[in-house]
C-alpha cells in the first residue's frame, strides 16, 4: 500500500510540474495585471495579459452591498480620484468611478471590475497556461465560498490559486477547501526553515516562497504533490538573473511587475537550449 501511495504521489508531482512548466519555464504572473502598461486591476490589463500568454494577479474586496470587486487599496482615491473606502460604496457607486484616467487619459472610462466579470473574461480568453492569483484582501463568513462558487460558475477553478490572507491563514485555507476540495491554495514558506511545515499543510497544493529555492527543495516540494510559487522583492523588479535562477531551480510560477521582460528572458533561455 505504501509503495502505491508513493507512486501516486510521484505521478501527481510529475503531472503538476508538466502543467505548470509545459514549456520548461515558470508561469509568469503579472502583478495586478500589466500595471506598467495599463491601469492596474482592470479588464484592459487582464485582457492584455491573456493576449500575451501571461498570467495575472488581482486583489479581491467587497463593496458595501456585498458584490466582490477587484481593487488593491482599501481606499478608492489612488486609482479613481474619489474619496472613501471600497466598503463604503455600493457596486453601482463604484461603477460610476473612473479607474483608468489616473493612469493615462487613453484609459478614461475604465471601470472597477467585479470578480465575476474577470472570471467570465478568463473563461473566454484564457489559454492552457493562464494562471490567475487571487489575492484575498479581507475575510468574512461567506467570502471564500463566494470566490470558489464564482470560479466554478465560469469553469475556471483550475486556472486560479488563492493567495493573500490564505497563505498565512489556516482558517482561510480550510474554508476555501471546504467550499471545494479541488480549490488551488498556497501556503507561505518565506524561507527554507518553513518548508517542512508548508509541505505538511493538507489544505494547500502550492508553496508560496520569497526566496530562490534550491533544486533539491523544489524536488522535495514536487515530491509532496505541491507546486512552487515565487514572489517578493527578488523577482518583482526587472531582474533577469534572478528569473533565470528561479527557472533553473524548477520554480513553477513567479509574480513580477515586469512580466514582458520576464517573458523575453525565458524565451531567450529556451532559444539557447533549442
Amino acid at each position: 500500500m505504501q509503495i502505491r501511495i508513493r507512486c501516486l504521489a510521484l505521478f501527481v508531482a510529475v503531472l503538476l510540474g508538466a502543467v505548470a512548466r509545459a514549456d520548461g519555464v515558470p508561469r509568469i504572473v503579472g502583478h495586478r495585471g500589466l500595471l506598467r502598461h495599463a491601469p492596474e486591476n482592470t479588464l484592459s490589463g487582464f485582457g492584455a495579459c491573456m493576449n500575451l500568454r501571461l498570467g495575472f494577479e488581482l486583489d479581491i474586496r467587497r463593496a458595501k452591498d456585498g458584490v466582490l470587486v477587484v481593487m488593491h487599496d482599501a481606499d478608492v482615491k489612488r486609482t479613481t480620484g474619489a474619496k472613501g473606502k471600497v466598503s463604503d460604496f455600493t457596486f453601482a457607486e463604484l461603477r460610476r468611478l473612473d479607474a483608468g484616467r489616473w493612469f493615462d487619459p487613453a484609459f478614461t472610462g475604465e471601470r472597477v471590475p467585479t470578480l465575476d466579470e474577470v472570471f467570465k473574461l478568463l473563461k473566454e480568453r484564457g489559454h492552457a497556461g493562464t494562471l490567475v492569483c487571487l489575492d484575498i484582501k479581507e475575510e468574512d463568513e461567506t467570502m471564500t465560498g463566494e470566490i470558489v462558487a464564482l470560479a466554478k460558475k465560469h469553469g475556471v477553478l483550475d486556472k486560479v490559486v488563492c493567495i493573500g490572507l490564505a497563505i498565512e491563514g489556516p482558517q482561510v485555507r480550510a474554508k476555501l477547501r471546504s467550499a471545494d476540495a479541488k480549490t488551488p491554495v498556497a501556503v507561505l514558506a518565506p524561507q527554507p526553515e518553513g518548508l517542512a511545515k508548508a509541505l505538511a499543510e493538507k489544505n494547500a497544493d502550492w508553496v508560496y516562497v520569497r526566496h530562490i529555492p534550491s533544486v533539491e527543495e523544489v524536488k522535495q516540494i514536487h515530491a509532496a504533490g505541491k507546486r512552487v510559487f515565487l514572489s517578493g522583492k527578488l523577482v518583482a523588479g526587472n531582474e533577469p538573473p534572478v528569473w533565470r535562477r528561479a527557472a533553473e531551480a524548477g520554480v513553477d510560477a513567479l509574480l513580477t511587475d515586469f512580466p514582458l521582460e520576464c517573458q523575453q528572458t525565458f524565451r531567450a533561455m529556451k532559444a539557447r537550449k533549442d
